[in-house]
């Protein structure tokens, strides 16, 4: 079961008290106070783990605790430290304390991993408070509570392409296609439940993370349809590719705007990233009609056509727009990066699109890396 965010109490553990004890031995007249100190209160750890995509391990686990520590004995023998609990979640999960709403923790990459609430510090024994005016002390200190919080865990996940659209318009199909995902498949709206991961191959040495999510409709951002409840899986990826399908019954600038209009209520921050257009289903009409169809798209979008593709071995029977040499360069506001036609079923232009995918990725992350 795919399970994206969780409600938890996490403690951890109290400190054991500090002993009050006498050494009485046969021969010792004078054998003074020995009771020993408590022992630390286990701590609360967050560890990522790529083995693990799904917070359903941590679903109904309504309070996780850590040990507490056992309190100290007399002839000074300290009490063990209580055992610490280690939390395994997915990379790309965020801690968000619940009173708050602030996010504590980021966890992002594998293996990290993090302490998020320290035990309570054990007490001190008898023996810590002998004194010249005080040689029989009869108190010991008790351990220091622990801490509760309760938090959320909400997973993200990472990936370098989003895959936004409406309800089938081939984002499953094309996921499965170019990467080693396999969704689920059919021909009715809503198929996707469940965001999905892939990894898409460019040579033999190299690749990109592409992630897809149920589809969007409008109304999405007031809590219509399921892509709402989703659309926090591709707040980290810096690149969207939004899908227009060019068979639909509604206008692929109505599908279009739309989409941007929803990205926009959910985020403002989301709707900034740069994104890049694919018209899916083309094969369904010929060459001509769906031209024709691309020609006006482009034109309602204030675009002009641009068939120099031979870079990206684009198929040029068809129009497209952008694939410019430099990925770098600014775009306008709400501009697209490219927009070419494609058909996951007949392979067209499927390369070109990962070809030109996977330059824009690598010129975001040069972009990012530190200046030496």
């Amino acid at each position: 079961m795919f399970v994206d965010s969780v409600d938890l109490m996490v403690s951890s553990g109290k400190g054991g008290a500090g002993c009050v004890s006498f050494r009485a031995e046969k021969f010792v007249i004078k054998g003074g106070p020995d009771g020993g100190d408590g022992g630390k209160g286990g701590s609360i750890y967050f560890k990522v783990d790529n083995n693990t995509d799904t917070l359903s391990a941590l679903r109904g686990r309504n309070h996780i605790k850590a040990e507490n520590g056992r309190p100290g004995e007399g002839r000074n023998k300290f009490g063990r430290k209580g055992k610490d609990t280690t939390i395994i979640v997915p990379p790309g999960t965020q801690v968000v304390d619940v009173e708050s709403g602030e996010v504590v923790l980021d966890l992002v990459e594998e293996g990290e991993k993090v302490l998020f609430l320290e035990g309570g510090k054990g007490g001190l024994g008898n023996p810590h408070f002998k004194s010249s005016t005080n040689q029989r002390p009869t108190y010991a200190q008790p351990g220091l509570p622990g801490i509760t919080k309760e938090v959320r865990l909400e997973m993200k996940l990472i990936a370098d392409i989003g895959l936004v659209g409406y309800p089938s318009v081939g984002k499953s199909t094309l996921i499965s296609t170019v990467s080693n995902a396999r969704p689920k498949i059919a021909s009715y709206e809503f198929t996707t439940l469940v965001p999905n991961l892939g990894v898409v191959p460019i040579g033999e040495f190299d690749s990109f993370l592409m992630a897809d999510i149920p589809g969007i409709i409008e109304g999405a951002s007031d809590g219509r349809g399921l892509g709402l409840e989703f659309l926090k899986h591709i707040e980290r990826t810096k690149t969207l590719l939004i899908m227009v399908d060019i068979a639909n019954y509604r206008e692929m600038k109505y599908q279009y705007e739309t989409l941007l209009v929803e990205l926009q209520r959910y985020s403002s921050e989301l709707v900034k990233r740069h994104f890049a257009v694919a018209i899916t289903k083309c094969d369904v009409f010929d060459v001509e009609a769906s031209n024709e169809l691309i020609g006006k798209f482009l034109e309602d979008i204030g675009l002009q056509p641009n068939e120099t593709l031979s870079k990206y071995k684009a198929n040029a029977n068809y129009l497209s727009y952008g694939f410019q040499e430099d990925f770098g360069v600014k775009l306008p506001e709400n501009q697209p990066l490219f927009v070419l036609p494609i058909s996951a079923v007949s392979h067209l232009n499927t390369d070109a699109l990962r070809y030109a995918l996977k330059g824009y990725v690598d010129s975001v992350k040069a972009a990012e890396e530190p200046e030496a």
